[in-house]
């Protein structure tokens, strides 16, 4: 019966964190509610793409060469059973940025809890960015798949992975997550 009440506690917390950040995060309405979230959203892809460069050897080198970056800082992700992943993000692309997105997803397995991460999509060929670019919904895996960057045993981006038209990232605060799928991942423009 505990096990039930905290299993049932914490499902209710963890789809309360994604909702309160949802919530806290809806499209702002006023010209400066939207310049402030477009100014927040910059700062934290900055922040972002320098915690990758400094943490991934090989990522400087792989972003230097990307026709464009998607950067969400922060993610949040929350499941019992039944799961969902929600952010906002800057698209960088010669030197500056060029629009505001927003990725969704699901899905539905063994999970429960809550976590916050970054994610970052390298478009490394220029169909794979002019494609992503006109879309007017894009989903990986159906729209284009999506390499998840390994670090190979000399500590190193597999080059393999750096490759493929579109690699991608998760951090946490843990550093360079692996065995993710960004399958099933809807990404949408923002009116910012």
């Amino acid at each position: 019966m505990k096990r039930r009440t905290f299993l049932t506690a914490s499902a209710g917390l963890a789809l309360g964190t994604l909702a309160t950040g949802a919530c806290t995060t809806t499209k702002p309405d006023a010209p400066a509610d939207k310049a402030a979230r477009r100014r927040e959203l910059d700062s934290g892809a900055d922040a972002t793409l320098s915690r990758l460069y400094s943490s991934v050897n090989g990522s400087r080198e792989l972003g230097s060469r990307a026709r464009g970056i998607l950067v969400f800082p922060k993610t949040l992700s929350a499941g019992f059973i039944v799961g969902g992943e929600y952010g906002d993000g800057a698209l960088r692309s010669g030197g500056g940025t060029r629009g505001y997105y927003r990725l969704i997803s699901g899905s539905v397995g063994w999970q429960i809890g809550a976590q916050s991460k970054s994610v970052i999509l390298m478009f490394m060929t220029q169909d794979a960015y002019d494609k992503f670019v006109r879309s007017s919904g894009w989903t990986a895996g159906v729209d284009a798949t999506v390499a998840l960057a390994t670090v190979g045993a000399n500590g190193v981006l597999d080059t393999n992975t750096a490759q493929q038209p579109i690699v991608g990232f998760v951090l946490t605060n843990a550093g360079l997550m692996a065995g993710l799928s960004f399958e099933g991942s809807k990404i949408t423009r923002l009116d910012l």
